[in-house]
């Protein structure tokens, strides 16, 4: 969500600021801001309800100089998305202060410091933290001293980056439940939400830790660690070849992100197979056969499209090793009361790695008594691959686009992996193994296949130019995907859109037909296929408008009412990911035809790293 950039050094930071904010667009925002110290020790704050080029326009207009300071890209929790909520926050003209996250004991920290004769300006929760800061350091507390007990006072999630006129040379980084990074230079230091801000200025970097407090300066920066101990941390070098900005000759992420599929699935797949058998060692590490083998059950904890990845899992689960698997979102798994299976393998899958709700749930969960924590994740640095037992990274490269695509289809080949792990134990032999294997390491070929309809696809996404609702339907393992179907055109054209199991189509959904409201309907050649053209039949019995993406061999033609899209002969279980791929274009293509902003949605963001 929120983006931090913070900036000690000896040059002008605002270039580096500006830059930075721009970089971390895609996590998601509103409004922006940014607040430097000049010469003379006086705040220079800018702040504005909107893109950061608006920002960026009236700070160099304004030919802005000084050499600390911090800057911040805000997604609305605590009020209005406007000018005067937006970040920094200052206290009492000597703090500032930007913050990621949500302070759940805002209102109680709010009524005390009005006592003491705080005034807010703001209605947001991160002021609180500001003037609680700013009191204790009227106490005659050292600003880090300051910082140190203000955290103890705070519940909930925050990063921070902090600016004091009374210490001009220093910035405080703060990490609780929202990821920050420090950038090391030669004579000047940094902080980010996320590396990519500050890969033009440097190619080192330390992650922050939970209750890490880092004091930077332009010549040093001191790391102390929840018990206010100085800390080593480990330094990273991520090199240029990482930057992912560059869109290349696509026109949005989102469509560069979707042709990436292959390669990411590539990258994926690579070195964990031999001879079409899995290398249960190079997936999960040493430890996880003991582990694999008590196994009974399964339970996976998701938020949104990586929710659907689950729920996709839990067939390939059940069938391939006979295993109970259940799937809850994450939001709802931490506020009821769970029973734990015994022997039961606790699965969170995020993007990210930071998603506020999943990670809450995985701590949560290893208090329950699962036999083991393992996550899926794209992100080798994030709080839930530090948090688990067992991890499998996705390695789909670092995706842009608030929609996700890339991550999706590489969560679907971890978990059909990890299927195929637990069905070795069970319900599969080396020879059912090595033909799911060799049809796995063919996917990225099928994919490209697909790839190909892409004009298709284009000229079809003309019919929804006025068009305000779309139905998804599929069976079986295609329901989930109509669900992730779903989620794209919604998430990036605005159009409603809603998902069924087709076999649902007469216990209330046909109510909804109508030559208004086209019927996008993924139909695979498998043994729910008979059922599935009942459920077509259904639809154009009402003047229903069809789209159906199907298996060329399928026998569903293109007639009055019905469009068809041949789709390349699919092996059943490669299915969902080979048909989420048509659904991703077509989402896309509306998008663009809508006008709407394609890699950053309104109201949308990356990383949620809030409830």
């Amino acid at each position: 969500m929120c983006g931090i950039v913070g900036a000690a050094s000896q040059r002008n930071i605002l270039p580096i600021l500006i830059e930075g904010l721009r970089r971390l667009e895609y996590r998601g925002y509103d409004s922006a801001g940014l607040v430097m110290l000049d010469d003379k020790q006086q705040f220079l704050r800018h702040r504005i309800a909107g893109k950061v080029q608006v920002l960026a326009d009236v700070v160099e207009k304004n030919h802005l100089q000084g050499s600390i300071g911090i800057a911040h890209t805000r997604w609305a929790t605590h009020g209005e998305p406007n000018e005067r909520n937006a970040h920094p926050h200052i206290s009492e003209d000597n703090l500032a202060l930007v913050h990621n996250g949500i302070i759940e004991n805002h209102d109680q920290l709010r009524e005390q410091l009005k006592k003491q004769g705080f005034q807010f300006i703001s209605d947001t929760d991160s002021e609180v933290i500001a003037h609680l800061i700013q009191y204790e350091m009227s106490k005659g507390l050292t600003l880090l001293k300051a910082v140190q007990q203000t955290t103890k006072q705070l519940h909930g999630t925050y990063a921070l980056g902090i600016l004091c006129k009374n210490n001009p040379e220093e910035l405080i980084a703060v990490c609780n439940g929202a990821p920050l990074v420090i950038g090391l230079g030669f004579g000047e230091n940094f902080m980010a939400s996320d590396y990519l801000a500050l890969l033009p200025v440097t190619e080192r970097f330390i992650s922050l830790e939970n209750g890490d407090i880092a004091h930077l300066t332009a010549q040093v920066v001191t790391i102390y660690d929840a018990d206010n101990h100085g800390i080593n941390r480990q330094e990273k070098q991520v090199t240029r070849s990482h930057d992912v900005t560059d869109k290349g000759h696509f026109r949005h992420y989102m469509q560069k992100e979707i042709f990436e599929q292959p390669d990411a699935i590539r990258n994926t797949l690579a070195n964990r197979f031999v001879d079409e058998q899995l290398l249960e060692e190079e997936i999960l590490g040493k430890s996880a056969g003991a582990i694999l083998d008590k196994i009974t059950s399964v339970h996976i904890i998701a938020c949104g499209t990586s929710y659907h990845a689950g729920l996709i899992a839990r067939y390939w689960i059940e069938q391939l090793a006979g295993l109970p698997c259940n799937v809850e979102i994450a939001s709802e798994f931490r506020y009821r009361q769970v029973v734990v299976r015994p022997n039961t393998l606790f699965i969170a899958i995020s993007q990210s790695g930071e998603t506020a709700d999943t990670l809450a749930a995985l701590r949560l969960a290893k208090t329950l008594g699962y036999v083991a924590i393992l996550s899926i994740c794209n992100m080798a640095e994030s709080a839930m691959v530090r948090e688990s037992d067992l991890v499998v990274l996705t390695q789909a490269g670092r995706e842009i686009g608030v929609a996700s695509t890339k991550a999706f289809t590489t969560q679907l080949c971890v978990l059909l992996m990890l299927a195929l792990l637990m069905g070795r134990r069970h319900n599969i032999d080396a020879l059912q193994e090595a033909v799911f294997v060799k049809q796995l390491l063919e996917l990225p070929y099928r994919l490209n296949q697909v790839l190909h309809l892409d004009d298709t696809i284009r000229l079809l996404a003309q019919r929804f130019a006025d068009k305000n609702h779309a139905l998804f339907l599929g069976r079986g393992t295609q329901f989930p995907i109509a669900l992730e179907g779903a989620l794209k055109l919604k998430e990036i054209s605005y159009i409603h859109a809603e998902a069924y199991p087709a076999g649902e189509l007469k216990h209330g959904p046909l109510a909804l037909v109508d030559k208004d409201m086209p019927v996008i309907v993924v139909a695979p050649n498998n043994h729910l296929l008979e059922k599935l053209k009942s459920n077509l039949h259904e639809v154009r019995a009402r003047g229903g408008e069809l789209i159906v993406f199907a298996d060329h061999s399928a026998g569903v033609v293109n007639a009055p009412g019905t469009t068809v899209l041949d789709m390349p002969a699919t092996p059943d279980i490669l299915a969902p990911i080979i048909y989420t791929v048509p659904l991703q274009l077509l989402a896309y293509h509306v998008a663009v035809l809508k006008g709407t902003d394609v890699d950053q949605p309104r109201n949308l963001a990356k990383s949620v790293t809030v409830e």
